[in-house]
């Protein structure tokens, strides 16, 4: 450990196992003395998000949709919309919905409702009525800023809304707002791959917390133009994407996905992209077919869903590096990360985050804590307890494995198990085998009723490209690498995989297709 560092500068060291009362490992991102991580913790999140993201400067910090702002030119802007919603009654504490698709208005709309305290509920803009009704009866919020395509929604819905394109503005800001680090910043919901979504209730040091943590793991600085094609209402755009972007005094261009579009704009001087495997897999196919140099691109992240063996190799020779795989959740924050400095490795998330101990727990469950980590569902309190221990570790639901080194592998969702003939399976562990296979494309796992072996496990596959996928084959492959119970008995050809809007695929969906 580098003793010269400032004991004041949080930073993400050589990964340690910290021996626990019980005697299992945890793997922990720390600073010093492991009796120093609370302290860690309390500087990470220190401050709110107003404060923090709304700093003066001079230079470009925003550009999309053909407009450019300055950070004194957004934080203006954010003012003045501050002091028109605070007119319209938007007060500390108070909920505010945000439905549209990404622009700069959207990130004005949502900074100004953190600059008037209140709290911003965020809406997939590719909800339909049913999907809104669910979010916004629930949040039940004071106001909806709405974009125009998903105001006739609202409008529908039998509520009023605030157009994005003439937001609100007044000449004076509000007072700043009486806020703490633990006061809610944000409700996003869960994907709800599962079941109906809930909502998360994120704080406003979780949120500085996991933005500060990417600056720090991924040396962002001043320097870095983000190539921004994440939606903003997920975490993986937000906390990562933008509000890295304003903590590490940084650059972020924001533009819908093309594989054309997202090159170009890195060949233009772009030096970092986050983004999912879904995206990947389009951007390797592209520059298979258009070759480019982007030797100059300092990182690339991938998350949200898991990054397959396969790809991440398809990725280091287009891309001309090893792409970071990273790891997180809603309710828990991005909170887990291959190094920067490498080892990357194929199949391994990587290694805590700054002030995260990570830990497995029941059936392999990976439990976390850290300053990132959600304060609980809103309105939900069975839920809330139902997903911490008694000892307060957030009980994320994915199978881990954790390696002598510290470094965490995701080996399944415990709701996904399969059960068959009495073996558990977890489908991942599957996925993992047949995604080498030349003729898999993609390749989705799950269990399907059956009357002899209670569940069947069954593979999903869309095909490579033009060698057929042949069900004998795929089975026989996967006999020569896994036990005969794990194997898929059915394979099923699908042009593509169910996903939501961050690239999950949604295996309860899988049947229908």
């Amino acid at each position: 450990m580098n003793s010269t560092r400032s004991p004041k500068t949080p930073f993400i060291g050589d990964p340690i196992m910290c021996p626990t009362p019980r005697g299992g490992p945890i793997a922990c991102g720390i600073v010093g003395r492991v009796s120093e991580i609370e302290d860690l913790r309390r500087r990470l999140r220190d401050g709110t998000l107003p404060e923090e993201l709304l700093r003066p400067g001079s230079g470009v910090v925003l550009t999309g949709g053909g407009r450019t702002l300055t950070r004194d030119q957004l934080k203006a802007s954010v003012e003045k919309v501050a002091g028109g919603l605070r007119i319209q009654d938007v007060r500390p504490g108070e909920r505010v919905a945000l439905y549209a698709a990404n622009s700069l208005d959207w990130i004005v709309a949502y900074l100004a409702v953190q600059r008037t305290g209140g709290v911003v509920v965020m809406m997939n803009p590719d909800y339909h009525s049913a999907e809104a009704q669910h979010i916004l009866g629930d949040s039940d919020p004071i106001a909806v800023i709405a974009d125009e395509p998903r105001a006739q929604i609202v409008s529908g819905l039998g509520r009023g809304f605030i157009p994005l394109e003439d937001l609100p503005e007044a000449d004076s800001p509000p007072a700043m707002p009486d806020l703490t680090p633990d006061s809610p910043a944000a409700i996003l919901y869960t994907s709800g791959t599962t079941g109906t979504p809930k909502g998360a209730v994120i704080d406003h040091g979780a949120l500085l917390a996991q933005g500060r943590g990417a600056v720090q793991v991924w040396r962002w600085t001043k320097d870095d133009v983000l190539v921004h094609a994440l939606p903003l209402f997920h975490l993986h755009g937000l906390g990562m994407g933008l509000h890295g972007t304003l903590l590490s005094g940084g650059r972020a261009v924001l533009m819908p996905f093309s594989p054309q579009g997202v090159v170009e704009e890195l060949t233009r001087g772009g030096t970092m992209l986050l983004g999912v495997p879904a995206m990947y897999q389009r951007l390797c196919d592209w520059l298979e077919q258009n070759p480019s140099d982007l030797s100059h691109v300092r990182v690339f992240v991938c998350g949200s869903a898991p990054l397959p063996p396969a790809l991440f190799e398809r990725c280091e020779r287009l891309l001309g590096q090893k792409p970071i795989e990273r790891y997180g959740l809603t309710e828990g924050g991005i909170v887990i990360t291959n190094p920067y400095d490498g080892p990357r490795q194929p199949g391994r998330v990587g290694f805590p985050f700054p002030g995260v101990e990570v830990k497995l727990g029941e059936a392999d469950e990976v439990l976390i804590k850290g300053g990132q980590v959600f304060r609980g569902y809103w309105r939900n309190d069975k839920a809330t307890q139902e997903t911490f221990t008694p000892d307060g570790w957030l009980k994320t639901g994915d199978v881990g494995e954790l390696a002598g080194d510290g470094s965490l592998a995701i080996r399944g969702r415990i709701k996904e198990l399969i059960i068959t003939g009495g073996f558990n399976v977890y489908p991942r562990e599957v996925e993992i085998v047949l995604e080498k296979h030349p003729a898999v494309g993609e390749v989705a796992v799950a269990g399907v009723p059956s009357e002899a072996w209670g569940e069947e496990v069954t593979a999903y596959v869309v095909p490579a490209g033009a060698q057929p996928v042949v069900e004998t084959e795929i089975i026989a492959f996967a006999r020569e690498q896994l036990a005969a119970y794990k194997c898929p008995r059915r394979v099923v050809v699908l042009e593509k995989l169910p996903r939501n809007a961050m690239g999950k695929v949604q295996r309860g969906k899988l049947a229908e297709c």
